[in-house]
């Protein structure tokens, strides 16, 4: 592959969905720079990618700027082309306090927004969520596209999802008032699995952790629509140079929700031994909404019981040409790096 011109910056460089848009990068050809709280951090990170395969990790550079302050972001973005700002703080489920969850995500996001326009990046590619698309509108019996936002006080609706919702609100209100030119493309995945980097376990591969774990009494009746990371990864360098990208919103998924029971399955069909203590009950629908009167953690599980979400990848596959591996791969993927790296029980 040859060398690229081009910077290309990263917010978040430790984290899962980052540390595989930098894994791309690289072999793509770009130089990258990525951000990290602190630069004891980077060896770390260093070697999960080394491990992870990188090549070229001499055009890889860091550098500290946080979310939560504007010390260090005029020097992360001086000099870069692109900005892939994929830094969002990650707390599912009930937290003390929404805002611990919420400002640092809506603050961080205008801050990369402005560094990045004063830095005259030419496009920023922003991660969102599908949370910000499918969320606290009930059961309703609808196919969901680019164009749906998710209810902000509806069911099923938690301080990370209000902070995807808002964070990417804010990106497009900054960008209609004071983009200056610069472009926008904003990323949905749905939940994301696939290689663990390094040791550690972010987003819904936790359900495959816990799965082999045998941490489960049994699946709800839940559906889950599954993205390889890898291909989220890939999107996020197609979107930041796509001639008719620019301006959009782009959901991400791997194809129809699972069922957690299909998950358990495919587990066990393809891992032998290694699955013998993912689970085969189900946990009945009315423990469930119970736990979930006394269990914050719950609710939004409730919320979403026998509800399968169908979504459309239709913008995905015309701009992005998008082709992503299926769920099923993603999940098995995931859970042979975990088998790997014996982060699971043996």
């Amino acid at each position: 592959m040859p060398i690229r011109e081009e910077r290309v910056l990263v917010t978040g460089g430790s984290g899962f969905i980052a540390g595989h848009c930098i894994l791309r990068l690289l072999e793509e050809g770009y130089h990258v720079r990525t951000t990290v709280r602190s630069l004891q951090r980077e060896p770390a990170v260093r070697a999960a990618l080394t491990d992870a395969g990188m090549t070229q990790g001499d055009r890889l550079g860091f550098v500290v700027a946080d979310l939560t302050g504007d010390a260090g972001w005029s020097d992360a973005v001086s000099g870069c082309d692109y900005v892939l700002h994929v830094a969002s703080p990650v707390h599912t489920g009930k937290v003390k306090n929404d805002n611990d969850v919420i400002g640092p995500a809506r603050e961080g996001t205008l801050r990369v927004l402005r560094a990045a326009r004063g830095a005259g990046v030419k496009r920023v590619v922003m991660t969102s969520a599908f949370h910000a698309v499918g969320f606290g509108h009930g059961h309703a019996d609808r196919v969901f596209t680019e164009d749906d936002w998710s209810v902000l006080d509806g069911p099923g609706v938690d301080a990370y999802g209000k902070s995807k919702i808002l964070a990417e609100r804010d990106a497009w209100d900054f960008m209609a008032a004071q983009g200056d030119g610069m472009e926008l493309v904003t990323l949905l995945p749905v939940a994301v699995m696939g290689p663990v980097l390094g040791t550690q376990i972010s987003g819904a591969n936790h359900i495959v952790q816990r799965s082999l774990n045998g941490e489960m009494p049994g699946y709800p009746n839940m559906w889950v629509p599954v993205v390889d990371v890898r291909d989220v990864a890939q999107a996020h360098v197609t979107a930041m140079t796509s001639p008719t990208a620019a301006g959009l919103r782009v959901l991400l998924t791997g194809g129809p929700a699972m069922s957690m029971h299909e998950i358990g399955a495919i587990l066990t069909a393809h891992l032998g031994q290694a699955a013998h203590r993912v689970p085969t009950r189900t946990i009945p629908d009315l423990v469930v909404r119970v736990a979930a009167v006394f269990s914050p953690q719950f609710r939004p599980v409730a919320a979403d019981l026998n509800h399968i979400k169908k979504i459309s990848d239709d913008r995905a596959r015309r701009v992005l040409s998008w082709q992503p591996h299926s769920p099923d791969e993603a999940v098995l993927a995931c859970a042979r790096s975990m088998l790997a790296k014996n982060l699971v029980k043996s």
